[in-house]
């Protein structure tokens, strides 16, 4: 029995902005989105509060929030911070897993400060993080990561919650299946449909049921309902695609003039692959329209590709292989299919098997 922390800080690059300009304290604010095409990046609490949200147009955000304060992205500011925060995590344990800049799983299963209370480890380091960041985070305890995942959001902000084993099937039980993690908007609603709204619901409804109406998630969402996610904390992350694209602020309809922004993609792309040392075999364009409609063509080589001057012709060949729909917002090259799985050896995992006596587990 694994004992596994979420740590999540509360609204991060939001945050970081109150932080830096205190006159921004206590202001709906958001980052990023304040040019006339800008997409929402994160929101404060004070923002939040009006329906602001990561991912929201700007001038949504605005029309919702006519006071709200448009701050622009500062990546290499939230980036340093992040190492500071990365670097509290490896004093108390070498299994990190960190998730993006401002969230990350830890086991603490076994731990560097030999402390066996997971839910005090927690409060330490929250508190260590404040005292070198004078920023709060949030955290969820229990035994696997997907339960500690919903539990870090259970008190936000600058709150944590710990689910015991004793406690997981009634807690499941009351939840909505929206508040699952990994259950998106659109299973959701297909839940829902099928009269499953909770996870009792979720509970009743047989494997063959599930797979049925939900594919290979069906074990997925059977085994969570129960409780049961056996995914380990990973120290080493291994990225599934690397990619670069480009939001324009007029929409282009000239196929000449997608071919240089393509240009420039592919060298930045080639310079991420390069940063990362890993080629790809799978090579994906990815067009999005006016209307935010989406389309990708892909085109997957015998051999693994890093050169730009092969991820540009052959980005341009996807391009002219079928005529725009429509003009264009957005357009970018993505390379997957890594060679990370096959030339690097797969970090290894311990099982650790410990005796489970009482809700002192965690305490």
């Amino acid at each position: 029995m694994r004992k596994i922390i979420h740590i999540d800080m509360d609204a991060f690059y939001a945050s970081v902005e109150q932080l830096d300009f205190p006159e921004l304290r206590g202001k709906p604010i958001a980052v990023g989105g304040g040019e006339e095409r800008g997409v929402v990046s994160a929101a404060s609490y004070e923002a939040r509060k009006y329906g602001v949200h990561s991912a929201l147009s700007g001038k949504i955000a605005k029309k919702r929030c006519p006071e709200l304060i448009f701050q622009p992205l500062r990546f290499e500011r939230y980036t340093a911070i992040s190492r500071q925060i990365r670097q509290i995590f490896y004093k108390y344990t070498d299994w990190v897993e960190p998730l993006s800049l401002d969230e990350a799983y830890l086991d603490v299963t076994e731990n560097k400060i030999n402390i066996s209370s997971a839910s005090k480890i927690a409060r330490l380091i929250r508190e260590e993080i404040f005292a070198t960041t004078q920023l709060t985070a949030s955290a969820g305890i229990s035994v696997n990561k997907f339960l500690a995942k919903i539990a870090s959001d259970y008190n936000k902000p600058n709150g944590q919650k710990t689910i015991l084993p004793e406690e997981i099937d009634e807690f499941l039980a009351q939840l909505d299946v929206r508040k699952m993690y990994g259950i998106g908007k659109k299973t959701t609603q297909k839940m829902y449909q099928l009269g499953i709204f909770t996870g009792a619901d979720l509970r009743t409804k047989s494997l063959d049921f599930l797979s049925k109406h939900f594919g290979n998630m069906g074990l997925h969402f059977y085994q969570i309902a129960r409780g049961i996610h056996n995914s380990p904390v990973r120290n080493v992350h291994i990225p599934k695609s690397i990619g670069a694209e480009r939001t324009f602020a007029v929409n282009l309809s000239s196929v000449l003039h997608l071919e240089e922004k393509l240009e420039h993609i592919a060298n930045e792309l080639t310079l991420r692959l390069h940063k990362k040392n890993v080629k790809g075999k799978t090579l994906t364009l990815k067009i999005k329209y006016s209307d935010f409609t989406l389309q990708t063509r892909s085109k997957t080589f015998a051999y693994y590709i890093d050169d730009a001057k092969i991820i540009l012709k052959e980005a341009i060949s996807l391009l002219d292989q079928e005529k725009l729909k429509d003009s264009v917002r957005l357009i970018g090259i993505q390379i997957s299919n890594l060679n990370t799985s096959s030339n690097k050896e797969k970090p290894k995992y311990i099982q650790l098997k410990l005796e489970f006596e009482n809700s002192n587990y965690f305490y």
